[in-house]
């Protein structure tokens, strides 16, 4: 295996060959073949907590952003000017044109006051308003029913209300019951309450309004069908660009008197919050690395000083220096293999318990399981190299009387 006879050229190793020398430390010395690996494990463990556990409270917190509607866009008539500027009937429908357009919907002021019954003062508004309301209102805005169910297409063109959140509690209602649904009288007769909403953080006007069907509004209130405010849906990534060109789509001949609101500041937040946690990620990751490349040296290098005797018979009986340095070097990447792959597992695991835990979605990014398996085999390389060198320097005299 390691020289020919009559002391030719040393016979190359082959891969198992190989495996097997590296193997021959580990497996002679199990207890620190173990803590070895333990040390690594940890490291490996480490990084991929400190990257899991910050990703799924990052996703949590996006998720938690994205709700608020941070991809939001609203478009309405520039106001107090003469004549009135008017948007086209369709206008959420050619909104939706536009590509990057997820969702769209419209609103539109009926001009019409909404009383807790008919006994009430009719010019007390309670500083509510009465809006005919598209289908997909609450898609587009990330809206949710509190209580009650919401306005649907069965519902457009009869006479039943949506109570925005803020509405609700000045009308006087915390609830909708489904068998003695309440009402309320907007204009000259009583509408149905069907639904509560929850608080809409990004779009206030909405929670001080009661919303009716488009339908419903068109036939009992007379509406005259033109939206004052158009909501969008858009990704992210091109949210910019379609706030450029909404007005021109709402109003070719006009866009000017179209103006269109800024993306929120929430945005901006989930924005920067993001490109934090990457720069976050990758320092916790080279530190933890580093932590455990430093473990494995230590460990190999002690091995080589402890192994001098082995190393010398090895010489002795024909191995060259290559050999023992591929041995040695082998050992040290095997055992940062092991380490690599039981700290990945136990770090994945670790993860996904505590991120349950904290009701999180669970977030392992593949990058960092599969990153720091490959940087454990990278640390058992660069820890090594130098006590792989240092052994194959012993000389068979000089190791083999080593006391």
């Amino acid at each position: 295996m390691n020289a020919t006879p009559g002391g030719g050229r040393p016979t190359r190793l082959a891969p198992v060959d190989v495996l097997r020398l590296g193997l021959l430390g580990i497996t002679t010395r199990r207890m620190r073949a173990v803590l070895s690996a333990l040390g690594i494990s940890i490291g490996i463990a480490t990084l991929v907590v400190v990257v899991g556990i910050p990703a799924s409270s990052h996703r949590d917190l996006m998720d938690q952003l994205s709700a608020l509607g941070t991809n939001l866009l609203r478009a309405e008539p520039v106001p107090d000017q003469n004549p009135q500027v008017l948007l086209p009937g369709d206008a959420d429908a050619m909104a939706k044109r536009i590509g990057p357009v997820l969702t769209a919907s419209a609103v539109a002021n009926t001009h019409t006051v909404v009383r807790r019954n008919d006994l009430v003062d009719r010019y007390d508004t309670s500083g509510l308003s009465v809006l005919a309301s598209r289908p997909g209102l609450l898609e587009t805005v990330n809206g949710r029913v509190r209580s009650g169910r919401p306005l649907d297409a069965g519902t457009a063109g009869l006479p039943t209300a949506v109570l925005g959140y803020v509405a609700a509690g000045r009308l006087g209602f915390d609830s909708v019951d489904p068998r003695q649904p309440p009402q309320v009288f907007i204009g000259e007769r009583w509408f149905t309450v069907i639904g509560i909403l929850d608080p809409l953080p990004l779009s206030p006007d909405l929670d001080r309004s009661v919303l009716v069907g488009w339908d419903a509004a068109t036939a009992m209130l007379g509406f005259d069908g033109h939206p004052t405010v158009v909501y969008l849906r858009a990704r992210e990534d091109a949210l910019e660009d379609v706030r450029a060109v909404l007005p021109a789509t709402l109003n070719p001949q006009l866009p000017g008197l179209v103006q269109v609101s800024r993306p929120s500041d929430a945005l901006a937040a989930k924005r920067a919050t993001e490109n934090s946690f990457s720069a976050l990620f990758l320092g916790l990751a080279a530190v933890a690395l580093l932590v455990g490349g430093i473990g494995v040296a230590n460990t190999m290098v002690i091995s080589v000083l402890e192994r001098r005797r082995e190393i010398g018979l090895r010489r002795a009986l024909g191995a060259n220096r290559g050999q023992i340095r591929v041995q040695f070097l082998t050992e040290s990447v095997l055992l940062s293999a092991l380490g690599g792959t039981a700290g990945a597992a136990l770090g994945l695991l670790a993860t996904i318990g505590y991120a349950s835990y904290q009701g999180w979605p669970p977030t392992v990014p593949v990058i960092a399981v599969l990153g720091g398996v490959a940087g454990a085999l990278l640390v058992g390389v660069v820890a090594g190299v130098y006590p792989s060198i240092q052994a194959a320097r012993q000389t068979p005299t000089k190791a083999l009387n080593t006391p």
